[in-house]
């Protein structure tokens, strides 16, 4: 399915299901986004870029946002 498709039969729908939509995608791509990341996360596979991390921030090398 395209997103040509997918915009047809948004088209298609009634209002009061449209209306949710943005919604509902967002908390797929949210979902999609989070996934690959909670994996690293619990596989430890960032463990060492949080490590360097918190060196530079205790020695004072960083800046707040």
């Amino acid at each position: 399915m395209s997103v040509r498709d997918i915009e047809t039969a948004a088209k298609e729908l009634p209002a009061n299901e449209l209306e949710g939509m943005p919604g509902r995608l967002f908390d797929f791509f949210h979902e999609r986004w989070d996934k690959p990341i909670k994996a690293d996360a619990e596989s430890g596979r960032r463990d060492a870029l949080v490590q360097e991390a918190r060196e530079e921030i205790g020695q004072g090398r960083t800046q707040p946002l």
